[in-house]
């Protein structure tokens, strides 16, 4: 949620090279200590696909070129008496890799290239949604 108690609008970089897919390991809660997409909040008078793109830079050093929408997620983290303790959309982007390796700054902890098959596998600890969006991104990645 953001300052106004409105859901916080973020968008996610999901950015496949060969076999591999680009994750980060959150340093912030929610889902810290998570391997999620790189990505956070919009900001005013930026479109998603240009926040995504920036957010990728900014966490990892790679850049890459916003291609279209995966899906829009939303993620709602309630506390222990129920109320919400955080309520984001989520809006996944495509993104070509063009260029840089992964170096985790910003918000995360750790960046990586990791294998496809081994995050579809769930061999790491995962925020929600990844397996899905990826299965998206993959899908995209094949008809283009």
């Amino acid at each position: 949620m953001n300052a106004s108690g409105r859901p916080a609008l973020a968008a996610l970089a999901v950015v496949t090279r060969g076999d591999e897919v680009l994750l980060v390991r959150r340093r912030k809660d929610p889902d810290r200590g998570l391997w999620g997409y790189p990505g956070g909040h919009v900001e005013a008078g930026e479109t998603v696909v240009e926040a995504a793109v920036r957010e990728l830079a900014e966490e990892t050093g790679v850049t890459g070129e916003g291609l279209s929408v995966l899906e829009g997620i939303d993620v709602i983290h309630r506390g222990d008496a129920g109320a919400v303790a955080h309520h984001f959309y989520l809006v996944a982007v495509h993104c070509r890799y063009q260029a840089g390796e992964a170096l985790a700054a910003d918000d995360a902890e750790e960046a990586a290239w990791l294998p496809i098959a081994e995050v579809r596998a769930g061999r790491y600890p995962m925020s929600d949604f990844v397996d899905q969006v990826l299965d998206k991104a993959l899908v995209v990645t094949v008809s283009a």
